[in-house]
C-alpha cells in the first residue's frame, strides 16, 4: 500500500497514541497532545479562510513559542510552506528574504513589532501581517482569531503529494548570501524516523527545545518528539538561568546545543544552585565539538552523556550522531570524550562519504582529508528560486556539504574545518578548528575563534581571537606554551588577540568567523594563498 509521507503523521500519530498526555509547554501554557493537534488543525482551516493556498509562504518572527510549533503542523496541513526566519537578521536581510521568498503572511511576536514597522513599506508580497499577542498597529488581525475561525478538521494525507514542498529555510549567510532551502514532506518524513531512532526511553523523556526553531528545522525535534509522544517544552529564549528552571521545573531530560550555548551553562555562576540531575543526554552540534567540552559538560551534568551530531541545513539536518556504537571503542575515558567530540558515523536514510576531487573515497586512517558528501533522504530539494547554485553543490545524487573532514573504519567522521576556512599557510594546510579545540583546551580560555590573516612571506598565517575567564591573568605567552605541547610549529597562532567583548554569532550561537576574518583582510583586492 502506498502512504504518502509526510510530517503530519508525526502528529496524527501523537493525537492518537498519546492523547491525555502533556505534549507542548510554552510559559504557563501547556496542552495535551489532543489538545495541540486540535490548535494545529484549526490553524490549518483557518489559514484557508485567511486565503492561504498550497505552496504560499507563510513566515515567522518568533522565538520558541507553542503558536511557532503549531506552524510546522498548522501551516503544512494548509498546504502552504512554512518558514521560520532568524531573528537576529538586519531589516536588510529580513526585506531580501521575504521578497526573494515571496511570503504571503507573517506571523510575529509583539517583541518585533517595530521591526515589522520598518519592513512593511518594503514587502509587497505580504498580504497579511499578524501577532501572536495583544493586538498592535502594524498587525492587521491576531493569532487568536485565526485559530477560533479554524475547525478541527484532520488532514486528508491521501491528498497531499509527498514531494511537494512543507518547510523553507533561509541559511544564516554566515559564508555568503542566505539561500532558501526546500525541504519536502517525504524529506521531514524519513528525517523525522531516522532522528526518532537515536532517542533513549520515549516514555519518560522531556525534550527541552534550546535550539531556536527557526534554525535547520529546529534540528528535526518538532517531528521526531511528536512522533514519540515526548514532552516538549519550549525555551522560548536561550538564557542559562531559565535553561536551569526548566530543568529543575520539569526534570527533562533532553537538550541541544552549539558549543557556545554549552559554554554559557558550564560557566554560569549559579549551576550548582539548581537540581540538574534529570538530565540524560545532552547533544552538540552546529559547530565543532571537543573532548574537553565533552568532559566539562559531564561534569556540571552528572549522570549525563555528552554526544555529538553535524549536518546542515540543506540535509534536514541530522546527518551523523556519536551514539556508543561498540562499548569497546569507548570503555576508556579518554577514548570515550574524543569519539563523544566527534561528529559521529551515519544515521539511518542516508549515506556520507569523505572524498578527493575526483569523487574517491579517501583512506580511513584518520589522516588523510576530504570533503564530506552525503546521499539519501535527508537531503534537500534545492534550493528555492537557484537552479544553478543547487546543482553546484550536487554531484549526480551526492550533496557536496562543503565540509572537510578524515574518518576511520568504523565510520566515525571528524570534521576537520570548514573548506572555506581551511588555512594554506606557507603550501600547509591547518585547521581552524583543531587550533581552537588547543586553545579551549586551556582552562582560563572561555571561547576562541581562529581565523586566516595575510602574511608576506606564508601567505596567510593563523591568528587567535580569545575571551578570558573573568579574573584571568592569562597572556599570549603562557598561552603559546600552553599549545606547543599541542600543536606542531607550523599550526601556533602567529598572532592572539584578547577580547573582553564576546565574539560576533549568529542567531544559532554559531562563531561568525566570517566578520573576525575581514578585518585582517580589507583593502586587498584577493587573499594571497601561499
Amino acid at each position: 500500500m502506498f502512504v504518502p509521507l509526510t510530517p503530519l503523521r508525526c502528529l496524527h500519530r501523537a493525537v492518537d497514541v498519546f492523547p491525555h498526555k502533556t505534549g507542548v509547554i510554552s510559559g504557563d501554557r501547556q496542552f495535551t497532545y489532543r489538545q495541540f493537534g486540535e490548535r494545529c488543525e484549526r490553524l490549518a482551516t483557518g489559514l484557508a479562510l485567511e486565503g492561504i493556498r498550497t505552496g504560499d509562504r507563510v513566515a515567522y518572527l518568533s522565538f520558541n513559542t507553542h503558536q511557532l510549533l503549531e506552524g510546522y503542523y498548522g501551516v503544512v496541513q494548509a498546504g502552504g510552506i512554512v518558514m521560520p526566519i532568524n531573528v537576529r537578521l538586519s531589516p536588510q536581510e529580513l526585506v531580501a528574504i521575504l521578497n526573494h521568498s515571496g511570503a504571503k503572511m507573517l506571523i510575529f511576536e509583539n517583541d518585533f513589532a517595530p521591526l515589522v514597522e520598518k519592513l512593511r513599506p518594503f514587502c509587497t508580497s505580504i498580504e497579511r501581517y499578524v501577532t501572536t499577542d495583544d493586538k498592535v498597529s502594524c498587525a492587521d488581525l491576531q493569532y487568536e482569531e485565526i485559530i477560533d475561525k479554524g475547525k478541527p478538521e484532520r488532514a486528508d494525507i491521501f491528498q497531499i503529494d509527498e514531494m511537494s514542498i512543507a518547510e523553507l529555510f533561509y541559511t544564516s549567510g554566515s559564508t555568503g548570501t542566505p539561500k532558501g532551502v526546500t525541504l519536502c514532506h517525504r524529506t521531514l518524513y524519513l528525517h523525522a524516523l531516522s532522528v526518532a531512532t537515536l532517542a533513549v526511553d520515549v516514555s519518560t523523556m522531556v525534550d527541552l527545545h534550546t535550539i531556536p526553531l527557526f534554525h535547520a528545522n529546529g534540528w528535526g525535534r518538532p517531528q521526531s518528539s511528536t512522533l514519540n509522544g515526548v514532552k516538549q517544552v519550549m525555551v522560548r529564549r536561550f538564557e542559562p538561568t531559565f535553561v536551569f528552571h526548566c530543568i529543575q521545573e520539569h526534570t527533562a531530560t533532553d537538550m541541544s546545543l552549539v558549543p557556545t550555548m554549552a559554554n554559557a551553562l558550564i560557566n554560569a555562576p549559579n549551576l550548582r544552585d539548581f537540581d540538574l540531575s534529570s538530565m540524560r543526554r545532552i547533544g552538540i552540534g552546529g559547530a565543532a565539538n571537543s573532548p574537553e567540552l565533552v568532559a566539562r559538560i559531564e561534569a556540571a551534568f552528572p549522570g549525563a552523556q555528552c554526544v555529538s551530531g553535524y549536518g546542515l541545513t540543506e540535509t534536514a539536518p541530522v546527518l551523523t550522531f556519536s551514539r556508543e556504537k561498540d562499548p569497546a571503542l569507548s570503555a576508556d575515558p579518554v577514548e570515550h570524550r574524543r569519539r563523544a567530540a566527534m561528529a559521529g558515523w551515519p544515521v539511518p536514510n542516508v549515506t556520507v562519504r569523505v572524498v578527493d576531487l575526483e569523487m574517491n573515497d579517501v583512506p580511513r586512517d584518520m589522516q588523510s582529508i576530504g570533503e564530506v558528501v552525503a546521499m539519501g533522504d535527508h537531503i534537500m530539494e534545492g534550493y528555492y528560486k537557484e537552479p544553478e547554485a543547487t546543482a553546484a553543490v550536487m554531484t549526480g545524487p551526492w550533496f557536496h556539504t562543503g565540509d572537510m573532514a578524515v574518518w576511520d573504519e568504523q565510520c566515525y567522521i571528524h570534521i576537520v574545518d570548514r573548506k572555506k576556512e581551511i588555512i594554506i599557510s606557507g603550501g600547509e594546510n591547518i585547521s581552524s578548528i583543531e587550533v581552537e579545540k588547543a586553545i579551549f583546551a586551556h582552562p582560563d580560555v572561555f571561547e576562541c575563534a581562529v581565523v586566516a590573516a595575510p602574511d608576506e612571506k606564508w601567505g596567510e598565517v593563523p591568528v587567535a581571537i580569545v575571551v578570558k575567564k573573568p579574573g584571568s591573568e592569562l597572556d599570549s605567552q603562557q598561552l603559546l606554551a600552553f599549545l606547543s605541547e599541542r600543536l606542531g610549529r607550523y599550526k601556533m597562532p602567529r598572532v592572539i588577540e584578547f577580547t573582553e567583548e564576546p565574539l560576533p554569532k549568529t542567531g544559532t550561537g554559531k562563531i561568525r568567523k566570517m566578520i573576525l576574518r575581514e578585518r585582517f583582510w580589507a583593502g586587498r583586492a584577493k587573499r594571497v594563498q601561499g
